[in-house]
């Protein structure tokens, strides 16, 4: 009974930590959603909540990461249970990075409506990038909820999709500071952001190679979208 009892109290707090990562991912998206809400919609004060919230992201990371650290002291975990575990230390450090770029986003919105700009940018292309992002981050998180890898080989096909974007809207921005030299303030200030959720397309591709490596046991970083595909199908 002792026996049943220690593991059942082990599933417990594996569970606890799954939760609490799942808990950051959710304030994430959050996060990149309010972020890009106030540059579209020139909201300072949303905004200025998205870069004050980013510690409480911060925090939860330590929360997590000293969890998953107390689990392997006490428990020893192997096989899967030791994947799971490095894989949640793995998620959070890509969740927080995600928060940081948000965060870049949410300063950089701050500093284009702090004054009024002779050049009024548009933010289609960003608009769209970020909800592709969002989608990334989504099925990512989705993903490992379910300890299900179907879908994370498209998270893999829109980040491609997503450095696309993000070398077209490069391209067009530099024909607007070359045709007006008045536009390269902003225009910098765009392209920062572009990269930002450039990256957040990124670290969302690390979290779903993750997955597949919790529940595969092969590690399909550095790969091919093929080659993913191949093991996530296997």
């Amino acid at each position: 009974m002792q026996s049943e009892h220690t593991f059942k109290q082990y599933d417990a707090e594996l569970e606890a930590v799954r939760a609490k990562v799942l808990q950051m991912g959710g304030m994430v998206e959050e996060q990149i959603v309010n972020a890009i809400d106030a540059l579209l919609e020139a909201n300072v004060p949303l905004a200025n909540q998205v870069v004050e919230r980013d510690h409480a992201i911060n925090a939860l990371e330590v929360a997590v990461d000293e969890a998953c650290t107390t689990i392997i002291a006490r428990r020893q975990p192997t096989a899967g249970d030791l994947r799971m575990i490095m894989m949640m230390v793995k998620t959070i450090t890509d969740l927080e990075r995600i928060g940081d770029e948000a965060t870049k986003i949410a300063r950089v919105a701050n500093k284009i409506y702090e004054s009024d700009r002779l050049y009024t940018p548009r933010f289609n292309e960003i608009k769209a990038m970020c909800l592709q992002v969002c989608e990334m981050l989504r099925i990512a998180l989705d993903a490992f909820a379910r300890l299900d890898v179907s879908r994370t080989v498209e998270v893999a096909r829109q980040d491609m999709q997503v450095d696309d974007d993000f070398r077209a809207v490069t391209r067009q921005l530099i024909t607007f500071m070359l045709e007006d030299p008045r536009t390269i303030s902003m225009s910098l200030e765009i392209m920062f952001i572009a990269k930002a959720i450039e990256r957040m397309g990124d670290h969302a591709k690390n979290i779903a190679e993750y997955v597949v490596y919790m529940v595969k046991g092969k590690d399909v970083r550095h790969t091919t979208v093929q080659e993913m595909e191949k093991e996530a199908l296997r």
